[in-house]
């Protein structure tokens, strides 16, 4: 049984070996990570701090075994309708659109962007950032080859985005895979086109520490699915460094299950989990 105590002689190893800091995620999640990691380095905490104090290769390892997420290609499809018919058309008019994905993972979500900006007639204007804490996470985002069987259901997410019309259900377009992605049945794999890999700018960064590490502000911010781990503390900082890193009349987009509290949810319009940067 893994105590809070316990938890906090291990969040304290990682930050006098590191630059990490992971106290002011979510105790619950956080705890259930390091049930596993005992488990799955047959470990108990006090060998699993020393280990991690000593061993920068393991310290490393078990970042990335406590950040690594799942994504999947266009998850949550009525997210992405909402994109296509009420967002990204009100940005066309800009001569360049900067997008930022912030704990991008495996990233399924920033090729889905990719293709939803070229079937929109927008992807060269877009310039597209991508960032996670773990680089492993980083490299499988830049080679962009996936599980075909894994991602088989979600190939469905795609045709409910790009080839169907919530609003109009006699308009129906042919937009077949092949175009975006090469499929191999044998080698069970998904691989994005060549276009697709070559456009994002990835970088690893630690959304509690680096602040915007572009230099540049955005019209659109997505990371869904991140600050659920987050205390209340850690989570009004990142919304806050969101909110400066946004144009005005910029966007972000949050998880299903997230939400912004406190006094900072007062610059922005909140419409059916788009959160608009009010004008001041």
């Amino acid at each position: 049984m893994v105590t809070n105590e316990d938890v906090q002689r291990f969040i304290t190893a990682i930050k006098m070996s590191s630059t990490y800091n992971f106290a002011d995620y979510s105790e619950r999640s956080f705890k259930r990570r390091v049930e596993k990691l005992l488990v799955d380095n047959h470990m108990d905490i006090n060998q699993l701090s020393l280990k991690v104090a000593k061993d920068k290769n393991f310290l490393e390892k078990v970042v990335k075994d406590i950040t690594v997420n799942t994504t999947e290609l266009f998850r949550d499809p009525e997210m992405w309708i909402t994109l296509k018919y009420q967002i990204l058309p009100k940005l066309k008019k800009n001569k360049s659109i900067f997008i930022w994905h912030a704990g991008c993972s495996s990233g399924q979500e920033i090729y889905s962007m990719l293709i939803l900006l070229s079937e929109l007639g927008m992807f060269e204007q877009a310039k597209v950032f991508a960032t996670d804490i773990n680089a492993d996470m980083l490299e499988t985002a830049k080679k962009a080859t996936y599980k075909y069987r894994f991602n088989l259901g979600y190939l469905d997410n795609f045709d409910k985005v790009l080839k169907e019309n919530p609003y109009n259900f006699e308009d129906k377009k042919d937009v077949p895979y092949e175009k975006y992605f090469d499929i191999d049945k044998v080698k069970d794999t998904i691989t994005m086109k060549q276009f697709l890999r070559e456009k994002a700018v990835f970088r690893k960064h630690d959304l509690v520490k680096d602040g915007n590490i572009f230099y540049s502000k955005f019209d659109l911010i997505l990371c869904r699915n991140v600050i659920i781990y987050f205390n209340n503390k850690l989570q009004n900082h990142v919304i806050e460094l969101f909110n400066n890193s946004l144009y005005r009349d910029g966007y972000l987009i949050l998880g299903a299950h997230e939400s912004i509290l406190g006094p900072i949810a007062n610059n922005f319009d909140r419409t059916k989990g788009f959160y608009k940067k009010k004008q001041f």
